[in-house]
C-alpha cells in the first residue's frame, strides 16, 4: 500500500521506518525544514543542543536499542544526575535518602513520610488503581499537607497551572516510577544523553527511511486530509517552489489540484497534535471529536542561557517557590560537561504554561527581562554579564493535561474514517511524553494501519 505519514518527528519517522520494513510505500511530510519535530536543535559553540531539554531514563529501552541499531551507541553517555529543590531562598540537594533527612523546610516526621510514600509509589505497578483520584487528594492524604504545600503542590502548579487540582494520580504515580526506576538501588539517578544531541538519532533514522525507498518531503505544509464515502483517499499540501513538487508529479506520486498538490494514498497516519489534526481531518463523528477536544495541552517555553560561569551544581533544579516565573532550571552542563559546549555553561529555564497566558504572549526580550532578576536568588553571584548568548523557544502543544479517568477518554489510533490513523502524545498514557514512547506509538500505529495488529 501507499501510505502518507504527516509529521517528521519521532513518531512519524518510527512509523515510516516500520511501514517500509513491512514492505509498503511511504511518503512522509514535515512542515519544518528538517525532521525531528520537538527534538529540533540550536547550535551552541561547536555542537548542537535540543531547543527543549531531553534525556533518557534507564527504562527507555526502545530508544537505547534504536541508538544501537543506528551505530550511535558510542555516543550514548549514562551519567549520575543531581536533583535539587529551590525553596526557602536556597538550593536543597535531593539526591540521596540522607539529603531528604536534611531537608529542613519540612519537619522530620514529614520528611520520613515523604520518603516512605515515594518508596511505596515506585513499587506499585498497577496504575489503574489510581485512575479515579487526583494527585492532590492522594498526596495530601498520604504524604501530608506539609509535604504537598512545600514539595508536590508547587511543582504540580508549575507544570499544569490552574489545572493542577485536576491532575490524575495515575500521571503522578507513573512519573515517580519513571524517576525512581532510573536509580541504582538507593543511589543516584542515572540519565542518558547522546553526545552531540538526539537529533543524530532522528536524522539517521530519516536516512534509513530514504535508503529503504521512503520519500521525505520537508517544508511541506499539509492543507487537508482527503476522504470519499468515509474512506481516506490522500492528502493535499502546499510544497515550496522548486523541484520536489515537480518531481512528485513527474513520478506519478502527486497531481496538481487547485494550486495545491494532491497525493493519493491508501492510508494516512497523522503524528500531529490533536488540535492540528482536527483542522486537517475530514468530517469526523461527534463522539470522536469530543475525545480529541477533551484533551487540553500546556505549552512549553524554554529560555536557553549560555553563561560564562555555572549557575549551580545541580542538573535538575525544581523550583518550589512559585513567586519565580519558571518551574525548573536544567543545567545541561551539569549532565554533559562544559567541554562539550566550548567551555561555556548551558542552562534551560523551563516553563509549562497556558497558551493564552500573558507571559507566553510576551516578546522574547520581555521574557528574558522577567526571568533575570530571579537568577540572583538562585545564585547571589549571578550577574547579567555572565550571559554570552540566549535563545527562547516555544511549543504550543507540549504537555497533555492528564486528569482523572483519562484511559476512558483516549481517542483510538484508528479513527472512524477508514484508512485514517492518529498517533500523538495524548495516547501514550499511562506513560508521559518522551522519545521512547513516541517511538513505540509510531511503530504501533504503523502495524495497526497495515493489519499487523500490535505485534512486536
Amino acid at each position: 500500500m501507499r501510505i502518507a505519514v504527516i509529521g517528521g518527528g519521532a513518531a512519524g519517522l518510527a512509523a515510516a521506518d516500520e511501514l517500509l520494513r513491512l514492505g509498503h510505500q511511504v511518503l512522509l511530510f514535515e512542515r519544518a525544514p528538517v525532521v525531528g519535530g520537538q527534538l529540533r536543535t540550536v547550535a551552541i559553540a561547536d555542537t548542537r543542543l535540543e531547543c527543549f531539554y531531553h534525556h533518557l531514563f534507564t527504562s527507555d529501552t526502545l530508544m537505547a536499542q534504536l541508538i544501537q541499531e543506528l551505530g550511535l551507541s558510542q555516543k550514548l553517555r549514562w551519567v549520575a544526575s543531581r536533583v535539587g529543590f529551590f525553596t526557602d531562598g536556597r538550593i536543597w540537594d535531593f539526591v540521596t535518602p540522607l539529603d531528604l533527612l536534611r531537608f529542613r523546610p519540612l519537619p522530620l516526621v514529614d520528611r520520613l513520610r515523604l520518603g516512605l510514600v515515594s518508596l511505596y509509589l515506585q513499587r506499585q505497578s498497577d496504575w489503574r488503581r489510581y485512575e479515579d483520584g487526583t494527585a492532590q487528594e492522594w498526596l495530601k492524604r498520604w504524604a501530608g499537607e506539609n509535604a504537598y504545600q512545600v514539595v508536590w503542590g508547587p511543582l504540580l502548579t508549575g507544570k499544569f497551572g490552574s489545572a493542577a487540582p485536576e491532575i490524575g494520580m495515575t500521571w503522578f504515580h507513573w512519573k515517580m516510577r519513571l524517576r525512581f526506576g532510573s536509580r541504582r538501588g538507593m543511589g543516584r539517578e542515572h540519565l542518558g544523553y547522546l553526545e552531540g544531541s538526539f537529533a543524530q538519532v532522528w536524522e539517521a533514522l530519516a536516512q534509513r527511511v530514504a535508503a529503504a525507498g521512503g520519500r521525505i518531503y520537508t517544508q511541506a505544509q499539509v492543507e487537508g486530509i482527503q476522504a470519499e464515502e468515509g474512506r481516506v483517499t490522500g492528502i493535499s499540501l502546499r510544497l515550496p517552489e522548486g523541484p520536489l513538487g515537480r518531481q512528485a508529479v513527474e513520478e506519478g506520486l502527486a497531481q496538481p489540484a487547485a494550486g495545491d498538490l494532491l497525493f493519493p494514498a491508501d492510508r494516512v497516519i497523522a503524528t500531529i497534535p490533536s488540535t492540528v489534526f482536527l483542522r486537517l481531518a475530514p468530517e469526523l463523528p461527534e463522539q470522536y471529536v469530543r475525545l480529541l477536544t477533551g484533551t487540553r495541552y500546556q505549552a512549553v517555553m524554554c529560555l536557553i542561557l549560555v553563561l560564562r560561569h555555572p549557575l549551580s551544581h545541580i542538573y535538575w533544579l525544581n523550583i518550589s517557590d512559585r513567586s519565580i516565573p519558571f518551574v525548573a532550571v536544567i543545567e545541561q552542563t551539569n549532565l554533559m560537561g562544559p567541554q562539550h559546549y566550548g567551555g561555556k555553561h548551558v542552562v534551560y529555564l523551563s516553563n509549562y504554561i497556558a497558551r493564552d497566558a500573558s507571559l507566553y504572549q510576551m516578546a522574547d526580550q520581555e521574557v528574558l527581562e522577567a526571568y533575570l532578576p530571579h537568577l540572583a536568588r538562585i545564585n547571589p553571584a549571578f550577574r547579567r554579564d555572565w550571559i554570552e548568548e540566549w535563545h527562547l523557544f516555544r511549543e504550543d502543544a507540549a504537555q497533555p493535561i492528564i486528569t482523572t479517568g483519562y484511559s476512558r477518554r483516549i481517542p483510538s489510533l484508528e479513527t472512524p474514517v477508514k484508512g485514517l490513523y492518529l498517533a500523538n502524545n495524548t495516547q501514550v498514557y499511562p506513560e508521559d511524553r518522551g522519545q521512547n514512547y513516541s517511538l513505540r506509538i509510531g511503530r504501533q500505529v504503523a502495524r495497526l494501519a497495515v493489519g499487523h495488529g500490535d505485534e512486536a
